[in-house]
Parts: C-alpha cells; structure tokens; sequence
C-alpha cells in the first residue's frame, strides 16, 4: 500500500502603521526659565491605535543635562504595551530639513507613560542663527512613529498551529553560571573567587580566548588571579558576557553607580569588549556634570573610548560652566596625565564662542 504525501502552506505577517507629527513651539524664549524638569506638551497624537505625545524641556530634564535642551517621545496609552520605533528631529526651518535626529531602529516595548531616548542638543548650538532651528522665536519638532502591529498567519491550510516562546538563551547561560555546573575554570579576584565556564568566555573575548586557549600560562591553570580589579565588577563584567546585561544596583547612589560602572569600563577596554564598553559609557554621559567631566574625560582618552571622549569634550566645550570645572581635582589630573586633550577642549571652545 503506497503512502500519502501531504502538502500544506501558510504565510505570516507582519503589518506596521507610521505617523509623523509636528510640534510648533511659539515664543521660545518665553518657556526659557521654567525650570529643569518641567516639560511643554505636544497635543496627543494617534499611530496604530495607541497614543503619544512629544515632550520639550527647555532648561533641560535633570541637573546633568542642564545645559541642554531635551526632548522625549511619551506613550500616553493607559494600560497598554506596544513595540515601536521612532524619529525625533528638529526642522531646520530654513530649507525645511530635519537635523539633530535621534533614530530608533530596533523596535522598542512601551508601555504605560514610558520615555524614548532623549534628543539633546547644547542650548547654545540650538539658539545659532546658522542652524536655523528657532525663526520667529518658533521653534520646530517633528518626531516619526512606527508601531509594529499584530502578527498573523494567513492561509494556513494545516490543522495544527506550534507557538514558539521568545528566546531565553540568557536566561539559561545566566543560569549556568549562578549554579556553576561544568565549570572548568576560577577566577580569584580580591578575596573572592568565580567559577566560569572557559569557552562561553572565550565565546565572548578574544582577549579570555588567547589567555585560556592560547598560549599563555593561563591555558593549563585551573584558577585565574586577576590583578587589579575589584571583585563585584568582575561579578558584573561574567554577568554581562553569560546574559549580555548588567546588575541592578539598586542600593547604590549616584555617584557609587558612576564609580562601579567607570571600573566596569575599564575591565571591558582590558577584555576587549567593545560592547560592554559602549554600554558603560552610555550611562556615564547620563550623569556627567562639572564635578566629574575631567574624571570621565581622562578615563575615556585611556581606555580607547573615542564616542565618550567626544561628549566630553563637548560638554566642557559648550558648559557654562568651565569655571567650575577647572576647580576639580580631575582637571587638576587630567592636566597632568592627559595635557594634550585640553587643545582639543579649549579649540572646541573657542569655535563656540566665534559662532
């Protein structure tokens, strides 16, 4: 008896709606002074059946970005979730352009009142007449939303239908390395030691690959000392190569969480994780002021962080606040250990204030 072939098909979709919206705000100079932290509105606007709304500080958003202008894309929908990307810009409003955009992507969850990245722009660069930003004391934002629809599966002509769960790869290598089965090498960092796994390590830096597969003297040894590094951001460093994520360091303040995460810096420049490096960065320019520019200046020049360089020096650049950052003990460093960084400040300066 001959067997049957059976012979089915289906297609999935994914469907996307995009609005774009356009944000007047007449009198700028009269919304200047309000206060940081305190935002002007756009009228609420719809894409894809959810609500959103742009948010402008003029006097910037918290004490660190003071000196900036900032502007946010809020998800107003109440009890909602959402993926999307977006576009916010500024119009140039000589030739109608948009300028000094900050792009999403990557699609990213919003749900109730949750904030896009910032667009910040130095008050200073905004309020060029070159720029063409602000004409007749008007200023324009224009910000581009994308949300991403329902999927669904269209003519399916089978009678059985297999959902499959996001992927908990992470969670899984997280796993592997809290329980520390099959672990095979020990870091003794400090006082403390951490058990791990040789080739998810190597998997992830080239600079562990050469030490425990290479031919360093670490290839045969069981246990690792790793000089010169505090052990929780040895902790967070095997974190982040397991589960590509960072601790929540919740019982830190400000200034302990900049501190953690300057080290964190360093140990990635030192495994050559470019990403890592990028990620701690990212959360150094959230917080950076003149109490602690010079510090992050130095740290970014040493450790080959060439984007985070370029913040600081514009911050110190267009700050008002120069004077003040003389004063610091990192300027008093950064003129000893770095001297030569300063000509790239004080040229950007200078250039601000011809312009």
């Amino acid at each position: 008896m001959g067997s049957k072939s059976k012979k089915t098909a289906s297609s999935h979709t994914t469907e996307t709606e995009t609005g774009t919206h356009s944000f007047k705000v007449v009198g700028y100079t009269l919304k200047k002074g309000i206060g940081i932290g305190k935002a002007i509105r756009s009228g609420i606007f719809t894409v894809g059946g959810y609500q959103w709304a742009i948010l402008f500080y003029p006097d910037g958003f918290t004490d660190n970005t003071e000196v900036y202008a900032c502007i946010y894309l809020q998800f107003v929908s109440k009890k909602a979730e959402v993926r999307a990307s977006y576009d916010i810009c500024l119009v140039n409003q000589a030739n109608g352009l948009p300028a000094s955009m900050v792009t999403e992507t990557t699609p990213k969850v919003f749900s109730d009142y949750c904030y896009s990245r910032p667009l910040l722009i130095a008050v200073n660069k905004l309020e060029l007449n070159s720029a063409g930003y602000i004409v007749d004391n008007c200023l324009m934002i224009e910000c581009s939303v994308t949300v991403i629809k329902e999927s669904r599966v269209l003519e399916t002509t089978g009678d059985l239908e297999i959902e499959v769960p996001p992927s908990d790869l992470s969670q899984h290598f997280g796993k592997l390395l809290l329980e520390e089965e099959g672990a095979d090498v020990t870091f003794r960092v400090g006082g403390d030691t951490f058990p791990a796994h040789k080739i998810v390590l190597a998997t992830r830096s080239l600079v562990f690959k050469a030490e425990l597969y290479g031919q360093m003297k670490e290839r045969r040894a069981r246990c690792v000392t790793v000089e010169d590094m505090q052990p929780d951001v040895f902790k967070a460093l095997l974190q982040f190569i397991y589960t590509d994520s960072l601790p929540y360091w919740d019982d830190l303040d400000a200034a302990e969480y900049c501190e953690i995460v300057r080290h964190l810096l360093v140990a990635a420049d030192r495994y050559a994780m470019e990403r890592l490096k990028l990620l701690c960065a990212s959360i150094l320019v959230q917080y950076l002021d003149a109490e602690n520019v010079a510090t992050t200046l130095a740290l970014a020049d040493q450790n080959n962080c060439g984007r985070l360089k370029d913040v600081c020096i514009e911050f110190m650049a267009s700050s008002d606040k120069m004077d003040a950052v003389v004063k610091t003990e990192g300027y008093a460093n950064l003129r000893k250990t770095c001297p030569s960084i300063l000509v790239d400040v004080f040229e950007k300066t200078s250039r601000y204030h011809r312009t």
